[in-house]
């Protein structure tokens, strides 16, 4: 029954931890107090990243439009989920460190899907779902060397930053959001805030922490931009009020 408890604590403590907290009762061990912090946030992460984008899904579904999503935009972060989550598989880190990649992967897979679709290219969006699923299987299968994954997440920081301002940039010339979910937005900025730490903890890998920076500081644009057009839509609204 120990036996079983020591395994199932080591979602959360690494086996040093659980020598210092279990057997030497060091319940102040600033290490494991920073590794267990990492381990809870990555696993508090990953729960929340199953239903990070389900809200911009279902906007999507609900307008049938995907009017004011930049496509290139997505598939770039598509590509940036991906060469991440591909990454850090092959390379045996902690699950905790990058398995909110997975979910969010599926889902920005299925935004891309719906926008494609709604925009009318249905064969388009087939043939994407299908060549997405091939490079997927290639890229975890153990076939692509490492050297080429790496290069892949080394390319993810100009790729998230270009991925987010074209978005941002879409945002300014309409003058809205469009179908961007607010939810969906400020989700991804406290989590890819939350995996700076995670990933000086749990990987200590220079790129992936450069580019959750990255991700932190694109995402503040995108929130910003909310925020910002939110007030002005409630301003119109207002005015429209008053002539009325």
């Amino acid at each position: 029954m120990v036996e079983h408890i020591r395994k199932a604590a080591l979602f959360l403590f690494t086996q040093e931890c659980i020598k210092e907290y279990f057997d030497e009762f060091n319940f102040f061990h600033v290490g494991c107090f920073k590794a267990t912090l990492s381990k809870g946030l990555g696993l508090g992460i990953i729960g929340g990243s199953v239903l990070v984008k389900v809200p911009q899904i279902m906007k999507i579904l609900k307008n049938k439009s995907g009017e004011g999503i930049n496509i290139f935009s997505v598939l770039l972060d598509l590509f940036a989920i991906t060469a991440m989550s591909s990454y850090s598989f092959i390379s045996r880190f902690p699950f905790s460190a990058w398995g909110d990649g997975v979910f969010l992967g599926l889902q920005t897979l299925i935004i891309a899907v719906l926008v494609m679709y709604y925009n009318g290219d249905t064969t388009k969006a087939t043939t994407f779902l299908s060549a997405y699923l091939a490079i997927i299987c290639a890229a975890n299968s153990g076939l692509t060397p490492i050297h080429v994954l790496w290069t892949c997440q080394a390319m993810n920081i100009p790729i998230v930053l270009i991925s987010k301002l074209i978005q941002a940039y879409t945002n300014y010339t309409n003058g809205n959001t469009g179908q961007l979910s607010a939810a969906t937005c400020f989700m991804l900025f406290f989590g890819s805030l939350a995996r700076i730490f995670t990933s000086i903890q749990e990987t200590g890998d220079t790129t992936m922490i450069t580019m959750y920076l990255c991700s932190t500081l694109a995402n503040g644009v995108i929130v910003a931009q909310l925020l910002y057009y939110w007030n002005v839509d409630v301003k119109s609204k207002e005015k429209l009020k008053k002539k009325g």
